[in-house]
């Protein structure tokens, strides 16, 4: 009875935000979005925060693998700028989850404060790789994108864009929420509350860890894609520490294995 009423009330927010946003100031129109996009990235880090209790300070090089994959297809490429948005976005998807799945092989080999402290170095290689990569990222300069897609739909339109994000961040939302309740998602708990005890019941712990660390670069890949297009320029400080511990703060603060 408490989880419906707790959905009944995200669905009254959502249906809010969704009609008030758009009769608001462009201030607040982009503001609104920006944390919608913000969302995404935090529900990315709750399923290893919250629910694998995994705590990373990585999370903004999916950010910005998928954020810098499209600044620099948009900006050298023109590629993105029409229908190829959606393609874009798969790329996005793609490169977080790839970037993901190698890093995962390499911290899931410690655990506590060491498995913290990997996350954070491989982190801040792909930091170091956008700032001292002149040639293809701009360095500390960083990569100015030109408008926003238009193709049928004015994605150049902060209130166009912000129906585009809010649909990505329910999607994503009603995927995570449905995967957390699945088998998989209880046996991530299972493995916060207790990892040997779950191991002992037949469990391969590794692979569940390793599949939610992928799956968290996969959503924070597509909010990198978003991100570009909405900030319209990327450059090395999106991908530092800053980000990615403000996010797991956001994650803290808002209830770690909530989602919402």
């Amino acid at each position: 009875m408490e989880t419906r009423r707790n959905v009944m009330v995200v669905i009254a927010a959502l249906l809010a935000v969704l009609i008030i946003t758009p009769f608001s100031g462009s201030y607040v129109i982009i503001l609104v979005t920006h944390a919608l996009i913000f969302a995404i990235l935090a529900m990315s880090v709750d399923i290893l925060l919250g629910y694998t209790g995994l705590p990373s300070l990585g999370q903004a090089a999916y950010l910005g693998m998928g954020a810098y994959l499209t600044a620099i297809l948009a900006a050298r490429f023109q590629f993105g700028l029409d229908w190829t948005f959606w393609i874009v976005i798969v790329l996005g998807i793609l490169i977080g989850a790839a970037t993901a799945a190698l890093f995962g092989l390499l911290a899931l080999r410690a655990v506590g404060v060491y498995f913290l402290m990997i996350t954070l170095a491989l982190a801040m290689c792909v930091w170091g790789l956008a700032y001292r990569w002149n040639s293809l990222t701009g360095g500390d300069n960083g990569i100015v994108l030109p408008p926003r897609p238009q193709f049928g739909i004015q994605l150049a339109d902060d209130i166009t864009f912000f129906y585009l994000v809010f649909g990505f961040f329910v999607a994503a939302l009603v995927m995570l929420y449905i995967l957390v309740r699945s088998p998989f998602g209880r046996s991530l708990v299972g493995i916060r509350e207790n990892e040997l005890r779950m191991r002992i019941l037949g469990y391969n712990t590794w692979l569940h860890k390793y599949l939610a660390f992928v799956l968290a670069g996969t959503f924070a890949g597509v909010a990198g894609v978003l991100f570009a297009y909405h900030n319209g320029l990327m450059f090395p400080p999106h991908l530092g520490v800053f980000t990615s511990a403000l996010v797991s703060l956001i994650v803290i603060i808002g209830g770690a294995g909530t989602l919402y």
